[in-house]
């Protein structure tokens, strides 16, 4: 399992935090249970107000993080799902998707949460989605794994002791 040695999630107070998340659209129960989980997790962590954008799919992530971080988000949380099918579709929007996410974190020097699910099958992303019966919850972990990162980063542009 995928999850196995994950680090303890042990929420702290991101309240002067401004987080976004951007969620596709598509296998919507799927992207019900990340954003629920990502939701969650802000609570958790005590984010105010958090802003929520919705777009038509994964391929799309990219550009809307892109924007969001130009407003002066701390984190940004890309939630998606894509599921293989018998096209190389998979492959070059996941590739795309990714790549893409990547380049906003480095152009933007902002934290990126990475829920996107890159699955063979549409039970493999039920099984990560944190519903009810899944093993696994990556819309919390995408979003807490952000927050710590944006932390840090807060922490290391105030030039204060990070050990």
């Amino acid at each position: 399992m995928s999850g196995d040695g994950s680090p303890q999630d042990r929420p702290f107070d991101c309240h002067d935090l401004r987080v976004a998340v951007v969620a596709a659209s598509w296998h919507e129960r799927v992207m019900t249970g990340l954003l629920d989980g990502a939701l969650d997790a802000l609570r958790r962590h005590q984010v105010e107000s958090p802003v929520v954008v919705r777009v038509p799919g994964s391929f799309e992530l990219p550009v809307v993080a892109s924007a969001l971080a130009a407003q002066g988000f701390d984190a940004v949380i890309a939630l998606g799902v894509i599921i293989r099918g018998g096209t190389p579709h998979f492959e070059y929007v996941s590739s795309a998707a990714t790549d893409g996410l990547a380049r906003v974190a480095l152009d933007h020097n902002i934290a990126i949460g990475f829920g996107l699910l890159t699955c063979d099958n549409e039970q493999q992303a039920l099984d990560r989605a944190g519903l009810e019966g899944s093993s696994e919850d990556k819309g919390y972990e995408a979003t807490s794994a952000a927050l710590l990162t944006a932390v840090t980063l807060k922490r290391i542009r105030r030039r204060e002791h990070l050990g």
